[in-house]
């Protein structure tokens, strides 16, 4: 009986969500179709599509398109004024949420894992039992570190939980490599691998080692992203995704690490280096300039177009990570206009200034050629964007988990992306701007479709590629076997190399033929 209520109540959970993707990708559709219908030029166009039926600008937002305004608990709760809550002070605030019956339930977990198998304990392990890595990079690819995390309460998941899109993290000890670390900042990260993953399975978490003491890292980075692999039952994708990005431009590394939470094991987490000062240190060789996030959105309208002078227009799109510079908000602009307003014939003598154009054309060619289906072809967002401090601008990839054709479209009700996607496909589509008007230059259209040639030659031949995978593979088998919090079976990891239909070495050499028979 338990059982029965919890699949109606899963069932149900994905109604809603699949009825409110239709809508969405329903409204982008029509608003597309009317755009290629009207005579007025582009920026006519776009403007239109940013606002919504009552003519007011596209807010965007709360989970479907834009910025997403986190709720702002600290100023409400923190009543020592340190600038974060203590226990007493977040067991006020859960409190609080809990009698407001007319708060956002959008915050809530809906939706249970579709197919998940039922979650039970890891086995215990202590620091002392794990290997150690002291000297060996943070994102070495053949290490598999693990991460020891201690919360206050035995109720963190539900703490963190509650905190979900908040300003609020929840405290933990952390210890790595026998080192402890006081005051790591957690909380829980994500959209779809979280609002679809039943509690007591793998979630996503970040971890903030700068949280209280700004001088605090693990080997160099303030900040963790790890990932629980949600739609790759493989656990390779993001990995190799990033491998094959970095031999092109800047791009987040990945490895694997080991998470035991309370002294119980979580298994393996993806590893994903977070856009912040240390990823610009790394790539740049600074930590100066300007930085935006463009948050994932099935609307897609954060694909650099020009939307008018007013600054409002581009706030609720893109979020700007750094200080808020009225300069930096006019350049953006700036890079929009010339984008869109200027004749194919001088967009590179007016765009190169201001652009990194080989380095756009790179991230638009390593994003169709893998077939990123949370890309920029697809969704124009789910990227950054860097303003270097000579106040050139750089695309820098972001959401790689479902690239190489992931299996996340069974959770979103639909199938895989085809390997045979077409590398000038969405050409016409007016909110994409970056891949519409820099393809739209015959000799930058030859460089992109050079790049991704290469990619199918260097990086799609699964004698290369293959063994790469499967020493991934070798590295955490051992632990996902053993996982009782994984999202997906054994079975289904090690289908990621098999011959079968929907494997990982499948796609690949199937998108490989393809993008070299054209």
């Amino acid at each position: 009986m338990r059982s029965s209520r919890w699949l109606t109540a899963v069932q149900l959970g994905l109604l809603g969500l699949v009825t409110v993707l239709m809508a969405s990708f329903a409204g982008v559709t029509i608003q597309q179709s009317r755009a290629r219908q009207q005579a007025p030029g582009q920026r006519e166009r776009l403007t239109r599509q940013t606002m919504d039926r009552g003519g007011r600008p596209f807010q965007g937002g709360r989970g479907f398109g834009g910025v997403r305004d986190d709720r702002k608990l600290v100023g409400q709760f923190d009543r020592n004024g340190d600038g974060r809550l203590d226990a007493s002070e977040r067991r006020t605030a859960r409190a609080s949420m809990a009698s407001d019956i007319g708060r956002d339930p959008g915050f809530r977990p809906r939706f249970g894992g579709h197919s998940f198998a039922p979650a039970g304990p890891g086995r215990r392990l202590a620091p002392a039992e794990a290997p150690s890595y002291p000297g060996t990079p943070l994102y070495d690819p053949g290490t598999l570190r693990t991460i020891f995390l201690a919360f206050e309460n035995d109720d963190w998941e539900q703490e963190l939980e509650a905190f979900y899109r908040s300003d609020v993290e929840v405290p933990a000890t952390a210890v790595v490599d026998r080192r402890t670390y006081t005051d790591v900042g957690v909380h829980f990260r994500g959209s779809s691998s979280f609002m679809m993953v039943p509690r007591g399975s793998k979630r996503s978490l970040n971890l903030s080692f700068d949280f209280v003491n700004q001088k605090q890292a693990l080997d160099g980075y303030t900040t963790l992203n790890l990932l629980n692999a949600h739609g790759d039952g493989s656990f390779l994708r993001a990995v190799l995704y990033s491998q094959i990005a970095r031999g092109y431009l800047p791009a987040p590394k990945a490895n694997y690490v080991r998470v035991v939470i309370n002294g119980e094991s979580w298994g393996v987490y993806v590893n994903a280096q977070q856009f912040n000062r240390d990823f610009l240190r790394d790539y740049f060789g600074t930590t100066k300039g300007a930085r935006w996030k463009v948050p994932g959105s099935p609307g897609g309208h954060a694909g650099l177009n020009y939307l008018g002078e007013d600054v409002n227009a581009y706030k609720r799109l893109y979020e700007l990570k750094t200080k808020d510079d009225p300069k930096a908000w006019a350049d953006l602009i700036h890079l929009c206009r010339v984008l869109n307003e200027t004749p194919p014939d001088r967009l590179e003598a007016e765009l190169d200034p201001i652009l990194n154009i080989d380095g756009a054309l790179k991230f638009l060619a390593v994003d169709i050629a893998l077939v990123n289906s949370d890309g920029y072809w697809t969704r124009a967002s789910d990227y950054s964007i860097y303003q270097d401090v000579k106040g050139r601008f750089h695309i820098i990839p972001h959401d790689m988990n479902e690239g190489l054709a992931d299996e996340a479209g069974r959770g979103r009700g639909g199938p895989p992306p085809s390997v045979d996607l077409d590398p000038l496909a969405v050409l016409g589509d007016p909110n994409k701007a970056l891949r519409a008007q820099l393809l739209a230059v015959p000799a930058f259209r030859a460089r992109y479709l050079g790049y991704v040639r290469d990619i199918a030659e260097n990086w799609l031949d699964w004698k290369k590629l293959g063994p790469i995978a499967a020493r991934y593979q070798a590295l955490i088998a051992a632990d996902v076997k053993a996982d009782t919090r994984k999202l997906y079976s054994t079975g289904e990891f090690e289908a990621g190399l098999s011959d079968s239909p929907q494997s990982l070495k499948t796609f690949v050499q199937q998108r490989r033929a393809y993008l070299l028979g054209r």
